[in-house]
C-alpha cells in the first residue's frame, strides 16, 4: 500500500515522502497515529501542490541568500573596534557576537552569531576572516579588519 508521510518516521522516511508498506502496518498504525495518509488521487494531487509551493520558497530563499552574500562580500570590510594596549595587541577577542552585530550595523542583515565561525584567532590589530554557513552548502567568507578605539 502507499501512504504519503505527514511526519518524520524512523526507518521509513520524511514528511511529503510517498512511500510503499504493507496493508497492516499503514491500516493499524501510520493511519491511526496521524504519521500518514492514503496515497489516494485528492492526496497525491494535494502533495504535489505543497511540493510545488515549497520548491517555489525554496528558490526565493536562495535568490535572497545569493544577495546577502553577494552584499558582504561588497568592499568596504566590516570595521570591529576593540580597546588595545600600547604594542597593538586588543584586549580580550573579537568574538561571533561581535561579528554579527556589525554585519547588521554596516551592512543592514541581520544573521545569527550560530552560523558564523572565524577562520583565527583576533588577538591583535589587523584583517581577518570570518565564515558564514547559511545552510544547504551555502557559504561566504567576511573580511573584517579589527581597528583600535
Amino acid at each position: 500500500m502507499q501512504v504519503i508521510l505527514i511526519k518524520d518516521v524512523d526507518n521509513l522516511g520524511a514528511p511529503d515522502e510517498l512511500v510503499t508498506v504493507k496493508n497492516g502496518y499503514a491500516r493499524n498504525y501510520l493511519i491511526p497515529q496521524k504519521l500518514a495518509v492514503e496515497a489516494s488521487a485528492s492526496n497525491l494531487k494535494q502533495l504535489s501542490e505543497r511540493l510545488k509551493v515549497r520548491g517555489k520558497k525554496a528558490a526565493a530563499m536562495l535568490a535572497e541568500i545569493n544577495k546577502v552574500i553577494e552584499v558582504l562580500q561588497a568592499e568596504p570590510a566590516l570595521k570591529l573596534g576593540a580597546k588595545t594596549g600600547t604594542s597593538g595587541k586588543i584586549f580580550g577577542s573579537i568574538t561571533t557576537l561581535q561579528i554579527a552585530r556589525a554585519i547588521r550595523e554596516q551592512k543592514g542583515y541581520d544573521i545569527d552569531r550560530k552560523h558564523i565561525s572565524i577562520v583565527d584567532e583576533v588577538k591583535e590589530l589587523g584583517t581577518y576572516k570570518a565564515n558564514i554557513d547559511f545552510g544547504n552548502g551555502n557559504a561566504t567568507e567576511v573580511n573584517f579588519e579589527v581597528v583600535g578605539e
